[in-house]
C-alpha cells in the first residue's frame, strides 16, 4: 500500500460548532474536504493536547445516515497514513454518541472520531457532520476545535493511501499498512455500562408485571441498542422498538425527537390503548423525547425530575456531588438543587461545558433544554440512559408519567417553558439582530413591555470553575419582574441560513394554575419577546419556523 501525500487548497468555514464540523452533503463530499478537516485535526491534536497521535488508538463510528461508510473509508486511510496505531469501528460503521463516549473511556483511547449531524435531516440532500470526542469520552473543548480551525486555514496537503475499501460488516481485525483496524460490537460495552447504571432486575419485573413502553428509533442509530437493551435483556415485548433500524435518510423522516417531528408517537399515546410510556431518541442516539398518556414532558421538567429521584437509580446511591444545566435551560434544576442543598452550575449551550464539572466530580447529572440529559457515567448526553431513568422512576412508583408530573410541580411549582426558533434565516439580518440586542441591554431595566417590567439584561458569560477559562457572548439574558425571562441566542446547529432560538420561561407556584396552557401563559412573554428584539422588523418573520 503506498502512501501519498496531496496538495490542497484550504476550504473556507471548517470552524467546528457547539457539536464539530456539520454541513450539507453536497459539501462534504468536495473533493478533498473531508481530507481536508481529518488532516488538519490529526496535525491539530498534539499542538492542543501535548500528545502526539504516533501509535495510539482512535475509535470511528456514526449514526448511519448517507455518506457516513464513505467517510469512515477515506478516515481509515487517512489515520493509516498519518500513523495511528489502531482504528476502532463500530459494526457496519454504527456507532450511537452515547456508546461511542463509553467504549472510549472503556478502552483507553485517545479519543474518537463521530460521524453525525444529530438531529439535522440526513439522506443525499441532509446534512453530514464530524465531530472529534478527546480521551475522556466528551466533546472536544474550544482549546483543540480552535486549534484544529486554525489548521484548516492554512493546511496544504494531506496523507492517505491507496488501498481498497475494508469490509466493516464483520467483527475481528484487519491490517491497513501498519495500522490495525479491529471492528468492534457498537453496542455491547454500552448496554454493559448501562447494566451498572440501573437495577435491570427491577426493570425485567415491570414488564413482566405487563407494563408497556413505545421506544421510536426514528430509523436512526439508537433502534439496535434499544432492541438490544428494551427486548433482549430487559425483556419488553417483540415490537416494543419500532422505526428500529437505521437508514441513511432515516426513512424520510426528521430525526429530532420532539412533538413536531414524532407525531405518530404521540398520536400513538393519545389513543385509547395507549401504552404507559412513549419515548424516542435522535439521528446519534444522545437525545430524548418522553411521551405520557396525552402529554409530553418537556426537556427542561425532565431534567429536574430526573434529579429528583436520583436515589432510585444505584449509579446514585451516595446522591448528587451537583447538577448543570446549559443557561437557556429552565430553572426548574435549580429549585431541585436548591432543595437538596447540592450547588447547580449554569453554563453555556454545548455538552462541552459540562465536561470539566463531570470530570472534576463536581456533578453527576447535567442536561440542556434541547432535549439532552446525562450524567458522569459518560461524557454525552445519553437519550436510552434518560429513558432507563424514566422506567426507573415508574417502577419504582407505579404511577403514571402525568401523575410523576404533577406531583413535581405541586411540590417544586412549575416552570412553563417555550422556546421559539426562527430556521433559515438571512445570516446578516441574524447578526444585526442580536448586536443591536446586545448594543441595547443596558437600557432595557427599568421598562416594561406588554405589561412586563424588565429588572435587569445581560448577555451571559461563564467563568468555568475548574479552569478559570472565560466563554463570552453566549446570549442575551431579559429578567422580568416575577421570576419570568426572556433568552436570545443563535444557533451553531444548522447548515442553512442561521437559526435564531427565543426560549421564554415563567414560573408559577400557585398549584392552581399549572394545568393552564402554555401558550396562553407564555403568550404575554412572547409578544414582549418579538418587541424587544424587533424581530418581525429585523427579520421579516411574525411568527418562529417551530415551537418546542
Amino acid at each position: 500500500m503506498t502512501i501519498r501525500t496531496v496538495p490542497l487548497t484550504p476550504f473556507e468555514g471548517q470552524r467546528p460548532g457547539t457539536s464539530g464540523l456539520r454541513q450539507k452533503v453536497a459539501v462534504f463530499r468536495q473533493e478533498g474536504y473531508i481530507e481536508a478537516f481529518v488532516q488538519s485535526l490529526f496535525e491539530a491534536l498534539p499542538e492542543a493536547t501535548g500528545e502526539g497521535i504516533a501509535g495510539k488508538t482512535l475509535l470511528i463510528g456514526g449514526d448511519g445516515r448517507f455518506f457516513n461508510d464513505e467517510a469512515i473509508q477515506t478516515i481509515l486511510k487517512l489515520a493509516a497514513a498519518n500513523g495511528l496505531g489502531r482504528m476502532l469501528v463500530g459494526r457496519g460503521g454504527i456507532l450511537s454518541t452515547p456508546a461511542a463516549s463509553a467504549i472510549i473511556r472503556a478502552r483507553g483511547c485517545l479519543g474518537g472520531i463521530i460521524l453525525s449531524a444529530s438531529h439535522n435531516p440526513g439522506g443525499p440532500g441532509g446534512d453530514f457532520g464530524i465531530k472529534y470526542n478527546t480521551g475522556n469520552g466528551g466533546p472536544a473543548p474550544e482549546r483543540v476545535t480552535e486549534a484544529v480551525y486554525r489548521r484548516t486555514r492554512s493546511i496544504a496537503r494531506y496523507r492517505t493511501l491507496d488501498a481498497p475499501p475494508l469490509p466493516l460488516d464483520r467483527e475481528g481485525d484487519t491490517a491497513l499498512a501498519g495500522m490495525a483496524v479491529s471492528v468492534i460490537d457498537p453496542v455491547a460495552d454500552y448496554a454493559a455500562l448501562l447494566e451498572r447504571v440501573f437495577d435491570f432486575d427491577r426493570l425485567r419485573d415491570l414488564f413482566r408485571g405487563g407494563f408497556r413502553l413505545r421506544f421510536d428509533a426514528m430509523n436512526a442509530v439508537t433502534g439496535p441498542y434499544a432492541r438490544d437493551i428494551f427486548e433482549r435483556r430487559l425483556g419488553a415485548p417483540a415490537g416494543t422498538v419500532v422505526n428500529g433500524t437505521p437508514k441513511p435518510d432515516f426513512g424520510g423522516l426528521h430525526p429530532d425527537p420532539n412533538p413536531a417531528h414524532a407525531r405518530a408517537l404521540v398520536a400513538a399515546l393519545a389513543g385509547s390503548d395507549a401504552p404507559d410510556l412513549g419515548a424516542a431518541s435522535d439521528g446519534d442516539g444522545d437525545r430524548n423525547m418522553i411521551v405520557g398518556r396525552g402529554l409530553v414532558v418537556s426537556p427542561s421538567d425532565s431534567l429536574a425530575i430526573l434529579a429528583a429521584n436520583a436515589g432510585l437509580v444505584p449509579w446514585f446511591r451516595r446522591g448528587l456531588a451537583g447538577v448543570a444545566r446549559s443557561m437557556p435551560t429552565s430553572r426548574a434544576l435549580d429549585r431541585v438543587a436548591a432543595e437538596l442543598g447540592i450547588p447547580c452550575f449554569e453554563t453555556p449551550t454545548g455538552w462541552k461545558y459540562f465536561g470539566n464539572l463531570l470530570d472534576a466530580g463536581r456533578v453527576a447529572l447535567c442536561g440542556e433544554e434541547s432535549a439532552g440529559t446525562g450524567s458522569d457515567h459518560l461524557r454525552e448526553k445519553d437519550g436510552l440512559w434518560a429513558v432507563l431513568f424514566w422506567l426507573s422512576i415508574m417502577a419504582a412508583s407505579r404511577a403514571a408519567v402525568a401523575d410523576i408530573l404533577g406531583a413535581h410541580w405541586r411540590r417544586y411549582g412549575r416552570n412553563f417553558y417555550a422556546r421559539h426558533d426562527y430556521e433559515g434565516l438571512d445570516r446578516e439580518r441574524a447578526t444585526v439582530l442580536v448586536d443591536r440586542l446586545r448594543g441595547g441591554l443596558s437600557a432595557l431595566p427599568g421598562k416594561s413591555f406588554e405589561g412586563l417590567a424588565v429588572e435587569s439584561a445581560d448577555d451571559f458569560a461563564y467563568t468555568d470553575p475548574v479552569d478559570g477559562s472565560v466563554t463570552a457572548a453566549q446570549g442575551c439574558c431579559i429578567h422580568l419582574a416575577g421570576g419570568s425571562r426572556i433568552v436570545y441566542r443563535l444557533s451553531g446547529t444548522g447548515t442553512e441560513g442561521a437559526t435564531l432560538r427565543v426560549y421564554l420561561e415563567h414560573y408559577e407556584p400557585d398549584p392552581a394554575r399549572h394545568l393552564l396552557p402554555a401558550e396562553s401563559v407564555l403568550a404575554p412573554l412572547a409578544a414582549a419577546a418579538g418587541e424587544i428584539a424587533e424581530i418581525a422588523a429585523l427579520t421579516g418573520r411574525s411568527r418562529p419556523s417551530v415551537i418546542a
